[in-house]
């Protein structure tokens, strides 16, 4: 990876579904880990979800990757989070902040983490939804909280004084990992370090632009002029 200026140290996470484009990234020793979801997998084409995760798994060995379940009742979640972490040691499996009809996951989540099931609590967008479920943690089990600060930042809100203070909140919880969710741009790397945050994970086209950090500014805009002078010569504009 050549660039001028180091990467932060913050753990970054690929974030996707496509095997090609996981397998590759695994090489790389700056991608720490792995996150997925149904809807990423859904467009990628998958359709037989313990399939996928088991073919991914035979490399994704020694990197975690976070499986995330697929039911609205808790029962079944639960049935669902311990096959998948039996699919190896690396496993995380990601559990909902709440089901569709807004009930809390708690009770699950203390359950799973009181027997020692890595969890990846994800579509966290508020600080009391941490507050609540801080009593279900294990303070010997991992667990990783997902705050989708992508999202938030959509809202017009901005993300950067929440995941300050989820960090805080965390502080109790030596197991417990912040991850900055749904980054929107490449500067999110940046800033979700200066939060605290443990993790983010990013989608490849946005890890893509790693190539551009340190890039002198003055060159990249002599470059963008001659893009958009190029374009218009191919395309034979006149006036």
């Amino acid at each position: 990876m050549k660039q001028k200026v180091k990467l932060p140290k913050i753990k970054i996470f690929a974030d996707g579904a496509d095997k090609k484009s996981i397998l590759e990234l695994f090489k790389k020793p700056w991608i720490r880990g792995f996150t997925t979801n149904p809807t990423l997998m859904k467009k990628a084409g998958i359709t037989n979800y313990q399939s996928f995760a088991k073919d991914i798994l035979k490399t994704v060995k020694t990197k975690p990757i976070s499986f995330e379940v697929f039911s609205d009742d808790f029962s079944e979640m639960e049935r669902q989070a311990k096959l998948i972490a039996s699919w190896g040691k690396n496993v995380y499996i990601k559990i909902p902040i709440t089901n569709t009809k807004g009930k809390s996951s708690f009770g699950l989540i203390k359950k799973l983490t009181s027997e020692n099931i890595k969890l990846n609590i994800t579509a966290v967008f508020t600080l009391e939804q941490i507050k609540h479920i801080l009593p279900a943690l294990s303070k010997r089990t991992p667990v990783v909280i997902s705050v989708f600060a992508g999202r938030i930042a959509d809202t017009g809100k901005d993300p950067m004084p929440i995941m300050k203070s989820a960090k805080k909140l965390l502080k109790q919880y030596p197991k417990a990992e912040l991850l900055w969710a749904s980054p929107r741009e490449f500067l999110n790397i940046f800033q979700a370090e200066q939060t605290g945050c443990n993790i983010i994970t990013v989608q490849p086209d946005i890890l893509a632009k790693s190539a551009l950090v340190g890039k002198s500014l003055k060159a990249f805009s002599l470059e963008t002029v001659q893009m958009f002078y190029n374009d218009a010569k191919a395309a034979g504009y006149k006036l």
